[in-house]
């Protein structure tokens, strides 16, 4: 079976994966968001604003909330704005790698992130991209939890503060009060673990050993890249 055939069969097996994972990425933090701002509706909004829709009315609110929520997160794509993320990339090996041979000009970012994904999709073993897409995925997922949790924490604080200003007791509060401190709880054992980011790096780290595990194919690769015409 040749290169081209091996490829395509890569592409055809892990294109409905890539789609799987990106779908979570999306849903999973919406949704987080969604009963969020659920919980804080029952525990502080509902004074204001009293519940009066059906409960179909609310099943498509919350359903659209999901939506919105989490399609705006994927788009900011803050995750990948983070050190954990930017550091250590296999572009960057590919970069430095371009540095020490002989005659090889440097790569640009650009040129370094599509040599990566070239690699990826042609050489790399599927089993790698099986653990790149999960603990993308979840590294993704962690930090928007971690990140909504934060935000809310700090909503329900100056929520339960500006009712105590209302001369209104702690114990007269008591669901706001729960719900704060368990989104605060949610938040610190998110950063004390902080799982997303050794596994981001790590994911990183095997990526690296293999290619220098495979440095004449890299040297290869590079030099037939430095063969083709720059794009107009």
């Amino acid at each position: 079976m040749n290169r081209e055939s091996k490829t395509t069969i890569i592409n055809q097996n892990f294109s409905p994966v890539f789609g799987r994972y990106e779908i979570l990425r999306i849903l999973i933090p919406g949704l987080y968001f969604a009963l969020l701002l659920l919980c804080y509706y029952w525990s502080f909004l509902i004074r204001f604003i009293p519940e009066g829709f059906s409960s179909l009315v609310l099943t498509a609110l919350f359903a659209g909330t999901t939506i919105v929520a989490g399609l705006t997160m994927y788009a900011k794509e803050t995750p990948k704005r983070r050190r954990a993320f930017l550091q250590n990339q296999p572009s960057q090996y590919l970069s430095a790698k371009a540095r020490t041979m002989k005659d090889m000009p440097l790569l640009d970012d650009g040129e370094a992130s599509r040599l990566y994904f070239y690699l990826l999709n042609n050489y790399i073993p599927p089993i790698f991209h099986e653990k790149i897409f999960f603990f993308g995925t979840i590294y993704s997922i962690m930090i928007q939890v971690r990140r909504s949790s934060f935000w809310f924490g700090l909503v329900g604080l100056a929520s339960v503060l500006v009712q105590l200003s209302l001369r209104l007791s702690l114990a007269e509060q008591q669901s706001l009060v729960a719900f704060t401190v368990a989104v605060w709880i949610i938040y610190l054992l998110n950063i004390r673990y902080n799982k997303a980011d050794r596994k981001m790096q790590e994911n990183y780290r095997d990526q690296i050993f293999w290619m220098e595990m495979n440095n004449s194919l890299i040297e290869s690769i590079l030099r037939k890249r430095q063969a083709i015409p720059p794009q107009q």
